[in-house]
Order: C-alpha cells, then structure tokens, then sequence
C-alpha cells in the first residue's frame, strides 16, 4: 500500500542561542534550572509600555547560522508581530519575522543529496508550560530568550535523511559557538511537516502535519514514520488528512492531535512599530561570512586529503570539535594519521592524555615487537590444550575460529608478539 505514496517532508528547527541577554531586554538568558520567574522585567512579561531593545550579538550570530548554511544574508530586514492566543505568549503576539528574514535560500549536502533551506530568522522564544495535576503553571524565565528558526523546502521523502540532516546541522552549529544544541534541555527543538503523495501525482499534497517540539533525533524518525503510516491509511480510505498539529507520545510511539495548524493569514503579521527596520553594509555581510570556522564537511574534506584517512573515520573525528582539535594536535607529533585516528575512534588509548603523550603512548603500542618464539609455542600449546572444541571447530572450517585462539596466546604473552607471527604459527601447529 505505502509504495503507492511518496512522503513529503519539511522541516522547521528552533535553535536557542547562548547569548548572555534575552532578544529584546538585559535579563540573563541563563533559565536552564534556575528557579521559575527569576530572570524577568517589564519588556519580557509583556506589560503594557516596555519597549523592545533588540540583542545586537544575538543577530549577528544568527546571521552565522544562516552563513554557515550556504545561505544569502539580505541586506535588508526587519521584524514583525506574530499574533497568536497561548499562555506562555504574555503580549499576546511574538516578536518574529515573516516577509524580510535576516537569511534566505541556503542549502546543506549530505551523502550526496542536497536539500535547501528556505529561510532562517530571529524570533524570541515563549514562556514554559508545567502541567501538572492541579493545572498549569508558567515560567517566564525562558520568555523572551532569542530563538533562531530555521526552515527548509519539502525536499525530504524518507525518515533516514532527516535524522542525517538534523545531526549535521546540530554539529554544525555546535562548531559555530552559538548554541548547545542540547535537545534534552530545550535548545534544539525540532517539527517536521509531513504529507503524503501519489507517487507521479507531481503536485504537493493540499494539506500537512506538523508534529511539534520532538527533542530526539531517534524520535524524529519514528513520528514521521508513524505518520506516513496513518496518513496513507486515510488515503487509502479516500480521506484527506486533517491540516492539524500533533505532539508525539514517546511511551506510546505515536502522534496525538493538538490543534488544527493555522495559515499565515491566521497570524495576522504586521511589521513591529517599536523596532526600526534593518539595512546592512556589504562590507559587514561580508565579514561574517569570511570569519566562518572550518565548518564539519570542510574538515571531513581536509583530512581526506591532507592526511589521507578514510572518510568514515574523518566522518566521525569530526562530529565534536575537540576531538577534531585534539586529533590534529597529536598528529602535529605523530605522523601514523590512520593509526592515530583509530586509535581515537576505538579509544585504545585514553584521550584524557595530553596529545604529546598520546603521540608517545602511539609510538609505543605501533613499535615492531620482538616475538620470543619459545615463549610464543608454549603459549600455543596452552591455548590448544584448553580449548580442543575452537581448534576441532576451525579444523572443521571455521576459520574465525583462529581469531579467538590468537587472543589466548596474546593475552598470555601480554601482547608482546607480532600478531601476524602468533596467527602463522597457531596455522602451522594445528596444521
């Protein structure tokens, strides 16, 4: 049934930056476990009267997001009001922006697949619900703290490549040093819009789910997932499914209904009276763009290249930026690339070292051993005297077999023997 359909697949990504202040006022944007309703004023309450002061950094390092993402910064800009009834909205509209985003059209590949992104802009973040029996409670501390949100085009038609894409993009702006991006405390938050097609039908579908605020990358996948599964029962039935929002229950692996999904129009936009509109110099633009750090597929790239490991390791050396420093301090001392990235990814030397002496303890474990031979065949004898049923089995034709025998006799000598040596003559005992 389901190879009838083509899932359709967008994306919106809220990320929270670790600015100091808040978007528009000088409280702390530090909320995370501090006690409820400490870090608030007039401006982040919503009281009638404050004035809105926008977060110069904040913008800036928004602007680097949407750099990073191979995106057009514009050079004009401005905010507006977003209107929408929810408690933990005080003024009763947000701070956002809709028809002049700081960054437009940018793109990200990923195995060999590129997918766009149709915008990236500032906004301020709301306060934070806490159901409970008794009812709901609100925190304002959260209220107002800046919140980039980033938009792609529909490009995505499996779960797999979201879950790619959304693990790019959190390395990538961990790399940038504007955000955490840790989902479990809220900072990286994470909505798919999903549909589901008739394959060769070439028009999108005339509706779309958004499932709100997933904070897991494995849960991701399983409400879209979950979704293309329900929507194609519907369209199978020949229902349309409901243009709506749903949450994902996590305990029961499924989507649930909140609300039907409001239209642009639904917002009632205008621009925001109490903040100028922005133009910027090209020559600024140009900055931000030219001070980028060696992005994750760059460095991927470079160590391909320059120090000629495999891409899967250079893949993984790169996901966390110390790791990535660290290994190209230790190469700096030790020029075994391959060896050394191994010997990170696999942990076989603790990374807790100083790189000066993980580039010795490098040299250590990769010097050529002097097999003592006599020491060697009676380990040899040991390991087939204790273990008849592995040698029967590899006489059988388990060749694998062998593997374990060797570590017998390696762990009797304490590795001190070629590996090589101990496999060739454990072959030329057993026969």
């Amino acid at each position: 049934m389901e190879n009838k359909y083509q899932p359709v697949i967008g994306l919106e990504i809220h990320v929270e930056l670790k600015t100091k202040s808040k978007m528009f006022c000088q409280c702390s944007a530090d909320y995370f476990g501090q006690k409820p309703n400490l870090h608030v004023c007039p401006v982040c309450l919503g009281l009638p009267g404050a004035l809105p002061v926008p977060n110069e950094k904040a913008i800036s390092w928004m602007q680097k997001i949407g750099a990073a993402l191979d995106c057009e910064l514009t050079k004009d800009s401005k905010f507006d009001r977003k209107h929408y009834n929810y408690p933990d909205l005080p003024k009763g509209y947000q701070i956002s922006q809709y028809e002049e985003p700081f960054a437009i059209n940018g793109k990200i590949k990923i195995k060999n697949k590129q997918f766009r992104i149709r915008r990236v802009h500032m906004e301020e973040d709301t306060a934070k619900l806490i159901h409970e029996d008794k009812g709901t409670l609100i925190d304002f501390n959260r209220s107002g703290v800046p919140l980039v949100e980033i938009v792609t085009e529909p490009d995505f038609n499996n779960a797999e490549d979201v879950k790619a894409f959304l693990e790019e993009l959190q390395v990538i702006i961990r790399y940038l040093d504007v955000s955490d991006a840790d989902m479990e405390k809220g900072s990286m938050r994470l909505e798919p819009n999903i549909s589901a097609m008739k394959i060769g039908l070439g028009t999108l579908p005339p509706y779309k789910v958004e499932v709100k605020n997933i904070n897991s990358f494995r849960f991701v996948k399983q409400a879209i997932e979950y979704e293309i599964k329900r929507q194609v029962e519907l369209l199978e039935k020949g229902e349309t499914p409901i243009q709506e929002t749903r949450g994902w229950d996590d305990k029961k692996n499924k989507t649930f209904s909140q609300r039907t999904k409001e239209e642009a129009q639904d917002y009632r936009y205008f621009p925001e009276p109490d903040i100028p509109p922005f133009t910027f110099e090209k020559k600024y633009l140009y900055e931000i763009k030219k001070n980028l750090p060696e992005l994750p597929q760059q460095k991927v790239d470079r160590y391909i290249k320059d120090f000629k490991i495999k891409e899967a390791d250079a893949f993984v050396i790169t996901r966390n930026i110390k790791t990535a420093a660290y290994f190209e301090t230790v190469v700096l001392k030790n020029k075994n690339y391959q060896q050394v990235a191994n010997l990170i990814i696999n942990k076989k030397i603790s990374t807790d070292l100083s790189p000066i002496e993980f580039a010795k303890k490098t040299d250590e474990l990769l010097a050529t051993k002097t097999t003592d031979m006599q020491a060697l065949n009676k380990a040899i004898d040991n390991a087939i005297k204790n273990n008849f049923q592995v040698v029967n089995d590899y006489k059988k034709g388990k060749t694998n077999a062998i593997m374990f025998l060797v570590g017998q006799v390696m762990r009797e000598l304490k590795g001190n023997a070629e590996a090589k040596v101990v496999i060739d003559s454990l072959k030329k005992i057993i026969g």
